[in-house]
């Protein structure tokens, strides 16, 4: 491998990975003492397969609105550029289980919505690109393999 560099994931060997997986990247810590706990939730095999971008894209909005109503310490939900999975940013709980019950939750959630929330001009930058339904299989097919989550390695 190349020189070690900034950016955690640059320095995972993406073919060394068997998705899905839900692993905990770092954990950042505030001059306060806050904790920030990062974990890439991993959907696609990289370098396989991806989520097509509309799928992406609700999936994206669905998980960012409703897994904080099942966790109050979340940050941030974005979607990797490589369209292979997300990043989940909380703060001071380090608690894997409860993140994996949250994830579970939160895609029975996406699979039972009946709408994208913030699919409009005023709310997103690109209403035109969303797929309820494709969101909708990509949960699907994470939730199918939920016994994977935990294993990170082949």
């Amino acid at each position: 491998m190349a020189e070690k560099m900034n950016v955690e994931s640059f320095n995972l060997d993406h073919t060394k990975v068997v998705a899905p997986y839900v692993r905990l990247v770092g954990i950042t810590e505030g001059v306060n003492g806050d904790k920030i706990y990062k974990y890439d939730i991993r959907f696609c095999q990289p370098n396989k397969e991806h989520m097509e971008m509309p799928s992406l894209h609700s999936l994206e909005h669905m998980m960012a609105e409703f897994i904080r109503n099942h966790l109050n310490c979340v940050i941030d939900v974005g979607p990797m550029g490589c369209q292979t999975g997300f990043y989940l940013s909380v703060i001071n709980h380090d608690n894997y289980d409860e993140i994996l019950e949250t994830l579970e939750k939160t895609l029975i959630d996406v699979t039972n919505a009946t709408e994208v929330p913030a699919c409009n001009e005023v709310q997103c930058g690109w209403a035109a690109s969303h797929s309820l339904e494709g969101a909708q299989e990509v949960a699907k097919e994470m939730l199918s393999k939920k016994d994977e989550w935990t294993e990170v390695f082949a």
